[in-house]
């Protein structure tokens, strides 16, 4: 039997330790589905269901529907809703988020196919989805100047120190925006890696704060196509995460001028794309 409070779930477990067991109370994130449906041309119809922890539902469908290229600006999105229908039951209406799209603007569903999004192993795949990111009319990644390599290091530390939830359950993702010089601006967390993304992006256009150019994402993952696919769109210019890129993810930031760091940890890191923005150990103009 468990208890759900927010993005926590309380429960009891049996715990062995040094050849001794215990009972005691254990905190889980919380992963629930989140249906995502659009209001358009007097029409109601679902678009997709995501697996999220609770809390930030409006961000994570903003900057999903952003990232999708749905809507383009807040004015896009006048009305964001949890479900209020009186067929649903009502412990599931907070699992359904309803997004109005303005008069005039509708979406293309079959376009918003997600397999093609979310397959990282076929190449041809891969080309498609190269290829239909240049279609979009995505903000340039900006940088106002390179980000000394100090800064970088100290990324990790500062969004561990903002993941409340982690800290409690040690089962949540994070992303974090910074500024150019290391200061953070906002972290969302969430049991998926792209939804924690999303809910920043989200968090951004619900603000006006599109796009984020000369400002920096750290994911607390590995950096996936869908990953850079969501900063590219939203105008980031340099992208960190704390384990390994895909290659697909590389090839989308060497093709789009995304710079992008991997294995940001412990002291150490690779850059492996867009190496001009960050200024590495010897080069001229380093912070002292």
């Amino acid at each position: 039997m468990s208890t759900r409070t927010g993005g926590r779930s309380r429960l009891r477990v049996y715990s062995v330790r040094d050849g001794a067991f215990s009972q005691r109370l254990d905190e889980l994130a919380t992963e629930e589905p989140l249906e995502i449906r659009l209001e358009a041309g007097g029409k109601t119809v679902p678009l997709a269901v995501t697996m999220r922890t609770p809390g930030d539902d409006y961000e994570l469908v903003a900057g999903y529907l952003y990232s999708e290229g749905v809507v383009q600006s807040r004015a896009d999105l006048p009305g964001l809703s949890h479900c209020i229908d009186p067929t649903v039951d009502a412990e599931q209406r907070h699992n359904i988020v309803n997004a109005r799209l303005r008069p005039g603007l509708t979406a293309d569903l079959r376009r918003l196919d997600r397999h093609v999004f979310q397959s990282s192993a076929c190449g041809v795949c891969g080309k498609a989805s190269l290829e239909q990111l240049e279609t979009r009319a995505c903000p340039a990644p900006v940088l106002g100047r390179p980000v000394p390599y100090e800064v970088v290091l100290e990324l990790p530390a500062k969004l561990r120190a903002a993941q409340g939830l982690f800290a409690a359950t040690g089962g949540l993702h994070a992303a974090g925006l910074f500024s150019a010089a290391g200061e953070l601006l906002a972290a969302r967390e969430d049991v998926g890696r792209h939804n924690a993304v999303d809910k920043l992006v989200g968090w951004a256009l619900l603000n006006d704060r599109l796009p984020l150019s000369d400002q920096i994402l750290l994911v607390s993952g590995r950096a996936s196509f869908e990953i850079l696919q969501k900063a590219y769109t939203a105008g980031l210019p340099l992208v960190c995460a704390v384990s390994a890129p895909s290659s697909l993810a590389v090839d989308l930031a060497r093709r789009f001028g995304v710079t992008l760091v991997g294995f940001l940890r412990e002291g150490r890191f690779n850059v492996y794309a867009g190496r001009e923005r960050v200024l590495l150990p010897g080069d001229a103009g380093g912070r002292r």
